[in-house]
């Protein structure tokens, strides 16, 4: 008799290789994991490298609640010249010498940057505008304007600014920087918007994500690797590194799967989802408070 193969429910971590789509890296995780489900919290750009969190199975269903938590980036802005993109991969749109740009006005460019900000994101990117996707308009040609939409940077920090000359002579500055935002900040903008503060232009040149919420580079693993050895997070370790975690006795769980909506103790008042666990430490549930009681997001027990 055949044994029936089982896929563990739980997260990957993929250290995502550049040049690949994160579909792509979806679509190569369902031929390792040997399923259909499987999904990514939040995309990265084909350039990028890093953390990209794939949900496996049944955690699938957690992915558009990771979605929502801060990132963390390293980083080159270069200063001097402006793509089509606002990232390596787009054509040169033009080129300025930066070489008498000062650190001080780097400085002071980064610290408007910094903070709650309105960023307009890049033209070539997947945002929707009326249910067309922005870079699908931007190939066609389209003449549009994207609507600002609030970030958090929380902290930007420039650590080394090199000289360069571009391939077409002009003298630019590398700055290697590393970025904590919130979801759905881009890096690309940053460097966009800085380079036009500046007033010599910028464009991103390499990306590497290192953090997604609580989950690091570190643990992080390549396509090879994986192919190798399935690495699965638990989704109980998964959900309990990520939500605040509320323990709650037998008789509690089971009226939670059941439907009922369990007063929430007052600590959760705000928090966002938060992850149920019962005496035995299975995850039951992804719940939020709403009006004191607990409402439903997802049921895994």
């Amino acid at each position: 008799m055949t044994q029936k193969h089982t896929t563990p429910d739980g997260l990957v971590i993929v250290d995502k290789p550049s040049g690949f789509t994160s579909h792509d890296v979806v679509a190569k995780m369902r031929g390792i994991a040997r399923t259909r489900r499987v999904g990514h919290a939040g995309t990265l750009d084909p350039m990028a490298t890093g953390v990209l969190v794939l949900g496996v199975e049944r955690a699938t269903k957690l992915l558009g609640h990771l979605a929502l938590t801060e990132k963390e980036y390293l980083g080159t802005i270069r200063l001097g010249q402006n793509t089509v993109t606002d990232d390596a991969e787009g054509d040169i749109t033009s080129s300025t010498d930066a070489s008498k740009v000062t650190r001080d006005a780097i400085d002071a460019g980064i610290a408007k940057l910094t903070g709650d900000i309105m960023q307009v994101p890049s033209k070539v990117s997947a945002i929707k505008i009326d249910g067309v996707r922005s870079y699908k308009r931007a190939r066609e040609g389209e003449e549009f304007e994207i609507p600002a939409r609030p970030v958090t940077v929380s902290s930007f920090t420039v650590y080394d600014v090199r000289d360069a000359v571009a391939e077409d002579g002009t003298a630019v500055l590398d700055l290697v920087v590393s970025v904590v935002c919130s979801s759905g900040t881009y890096i690309r903008a940053l460097a966009r918007d800085l380079g036009a503060d500046l007033g010599v232009g910028g464009h991103l040149t390499a990306l590497r994500r290192t953090r997604v919420g609580p989950y690091k580079i570190d643990s992080a693993k390549t396509l090879d690797q994986l192919q190798a050895e399935l690495t699965v997070m638990p989704i109980a370790e998964a959900a309990a590194a990520a939500f605040p975690r509320w323990d709650v006795d037998a008789k509690r769980g089971k009226l939670l799967l059941n439907g009922v909506r369990l007063e929430m103790p007052d600590e959760y008042a705000g928090a966002g989802p938060v992850a149920v666990f019962d005496p035995e430490g299975s995850f039951l549930a992804l719940v939020e408070q709403h009006k004191g009681k607990a409402k439903s997001l997802a049921v895994f027990g």
